[in-house]
């Protein structure tokens, strides 16, 4: 494709169209950004390719006349600083000088999923600045809307992180300054709309705690195996303290999602939300890899989409819309949604197209989810959907997840070639394995869960998890009180069949310095071999042998390619003659020696702990032994009070004996 000029030294701010209805949109795009490149011009996804053609494909089209372009100017650091810690800001700023040479590939290493060159610094610091630039144009009014045409991208950027292709956060930084550094432009709320088929977890924790933004993020998720493979989008994640209930993610759970399901959520839970928190202002951190084609979203939103998705956010903040390039790796999909959005905000024609698809079945029900858990904050969600809507779905046979399935995609969909994406495999292999299972591996895992399904266990708990609120976080997902994350939840959300209590002869201690979901302090272990002086007061879950699996990855690790089950049938028929099934797949986890204890009712009874060979290191002081903090003792004491085994002050006793007793 034919190259034209940037914006760089074509200011045309004075050049507006003198009809009274036309809308002052301002474009901003600088070839300097793309300066940024793989150092040894290898490919890569996120390369300068990407504005360049957005850039051309607006001037073909006659977009540019329309136009107030703009000239991109560098952020300061002191407004880069109000989202970023000094010592991420003065290593982007000086990891393309020449001293840093014969250490970029090293640190670039070090992060995930990030390249590093000579040209970075600018980049980054031209990108954020013009996002800046446009944000205060539009909320000083001299523009009605506005897009940046950036790179690299910003909303996986962290405090002092760089990853996912993001270096500075820009939509954050431009957010941040106009609340704090333009308050007298009157700009007091601002909606932040992450579309990008992956989650801006960057953007959310720089918000995580502030009611002066409401940040709303629609992502593949995938319980936490899509990148950047957390738990950070899941929809429990609603802020904190005066931010909670403003902080929205919507999680698919699979990939092909179109244009039905993204409409779904922003006629159900995004434009009612919307309109009650009534926005000053919203920024769009606008990736358009959920584009139909994309080599690394596996969705199939079309231009249509993405013109009748902004077109519902014209209604609010009186249009005052700013865009800003994120993700998008598919060139024809990023420069044909970035065109069918600059018509949008023009007003330049009606816009054109249907969609006569229904959303998934699993759309509907992370709708429900999202509806139920934020109905508490926003009363607009708090009303059930009725049934007739939620029964308008896809069928199942077209929930694929491979792109490979898209036959139907126009020429335009089809130029990456299978070359092109095989060639990004190396330099992106965190995405791409964490893209989308192909369909060999959905079969797989589909029949191993139905077999496993029908095989009930006893799931014998120890720790937090014999208090009933907690442990059903495994199964249907969420937190309790306490709790510095939430859970995923298992595929099956059935709650458990039946509940008992046991005592055995195994010692209870507690051991570990700090754990991610509760913070500093010990957690309870089992000891692998009983011992006929000790007593452990246990509650027993009946769950199907599928569950037992999802809770024992949600134990030890948060990522795990599912397309075979931990411990099958096989393992369940070994362990009453091994007395113990080390997981070597989970074996970085603490609990994944899986021991038997019996059986209850012709039922076996599983729990799950350390290795016996890790029981020297916590004798040695290796592994040190640690008292649990106090919420995560609060969850042992309500599991024996409620289960009603202890008194309050006997289970009180029972954790400290736990706790201090040498091994």
């Amino acid at each position: 494709m034919m190259e034209v000029e940037s914006g760089e030294g074509k200011s045309n701010s004075n050049r507006i169209n003198d009809a009274k209805n036309q809308r002052r949109v301002g474009l901003i795009y600088d070839r300097r950004m793309c300066k940024h490149r793989t150092p040894d011009d290898d490919y890569h996804p996120e390369n300068p390719n990407r504005i360049t053609v957005i850039w051309n494909k607006l001037k073909l089209a006659g977009i540019l006349q329309q136009c107030v372009l703009l000239n991109a100017k560098e952020a300061e650091d002191k407004y880069i600083c109000s989202v970023h810690s000094k010592n991420h800001v003065n290593l982007i700023r000086n990891v393309s000088c020449k001293e840093y040479d014969s250490k970029r590939k090293h640190i670039a290493s070090k992060l995930s999923s990030i390249y590093l060159n000579e040209g970075s610094s600018e980049s980054a610091y031209l990108a954020a600045g013009s996002v800046i630039e446009v944000a205060e144009k539009v909320a000083k009014g001299e523009l009605d809307s506005a897009f940046a045409i950036v790179r690299p991208p910003g909303h996986h950027a962290e405090y002092d992180e760089a990853m996912g292709f993001c270096l500075f956060n820009n939509v954050a930084i431009a957010a941040s300054f106009l609340l704090d550094e333009r308050p007298e432009l009157g700009i007091n709320k601002i909606l932040i709309v992450d579309w990008d088929v992956h989650h801006g977890n960057g953007t959310q924790k720089a918000f995580w705690k502030d009611p002066r933004v409401l940040f709303f993020s629609v992502h593949r998720h995938e319980f936490g195996s899509f990148y950047p493979a957390n738990d950070d989008g899941f929809y429990t994640m609603v802020g904190e303290g005066p931010g909670a209930g403003y902080n929205i993610n919507v999680p698919w759970e699979n990939g092909q999602c179109g244009d039905a399901d993204y409409l779904a959520v922003w006629d159900h839970i995004l434009v009612p939300v919307a309109q009650e928190f009534n926005p000053d202002i919203i920024i769009i951190s606008a990736g358009f890899d959920a584009a139909l084609g994309d080599p690394l979203g596996g969705c199939r939103v079309t231009p249509y989409g993405y013109s009748v998705m902004l077109k519902k956010l014209m209604d609010f903040a009186q249009g005052r819309i700013v865009l800003a390039l994120e993700g998008g790796y598919n060139p024809d999909s990023i420069a044909n949604s970035a065109l069918a959005c600059m018509e949008v905000l023009l007003e330049d024609k009606p816009i054109s197209g249907f969609s006569e698809a229904y959303p998934f079945e699993s759309t509907w029900r992370v709708i429900q989810a999202v509806r139920r858990i934020l109905s508490a904050f926003w009363p607009t969600l708090a009303d059930e959907l009725p049934t007739k809507l939620t029964n308008q779905k896809a069928p199942p046979h077209i929930l694929l997840s491979s792109s490979e399935s898209d036959e139907e995609e126009d020429e335009a969909s089809k130029i990456v070639s299978e070359d092109l994406v095989s060639a990004g495999e190396d330099v992106v292999e965190p995405l791409l394995r964490l893209k989308i299972e192909d369909n060999h591996d959905q079969v797989n895992s589909a029949l191993w869960r139905s077999e496993l399904s029908k095989t009930d266990i006893w799931y014998a708990t120890f720790g937090s998890n014999m208090w009933k609120s907690r442990f059903l976080c495994y199964i249907e997902g969420g937190q309790v009180k306490g709790m510095k994350k939430p859970c995923s939840g298992s595929m099956d959300r059935n709650p458990p069949k039946e509940i008992t209590w046991k005592t055995c002869p195994h010692r209870l201690f507690f051991g570990r310095d700090f754990n991610q979901t509760w913070g500093p302090g010990g957690v309870a272990f089992l000891h692998p071999q009983s011992n006929s002086q000790d007593k452990t007061y246990m509650c027993l879950y009946r769950i199907t042998l599928e569950q037992f699996n999802d809770v024992l990855l949600q134990e030890n690790i948060s990522v795990h390619d599912m397309s075979s089950p931990f411990f099958d049938l096989n393992a369940l028929n070994s362990i009453p003659n091994e007395g113990s099934f080390s997981v070597e797949a989970v074996k970085e986890g603490w609990y994944h020696n899986v021991v038997y204890l019996g059986k209850e009712n012709d039922i076996p009874i599983l729990t799950m702990t350390c290795p016996l060979s890790v029981m020297e290191s916590f004798k040695s002081g290796e592994i040190p032994l640690r008292a649990p903090c106090k919420e995560y003792a609060e969850t042992l004491l309500l599991g024996l009070v409620e289960g009603k085994q202890l008194s309050e002050d006997e289970a009180t006793t029972y954790i400290q004996e736990a706790t201090t007793k040498p091994l």
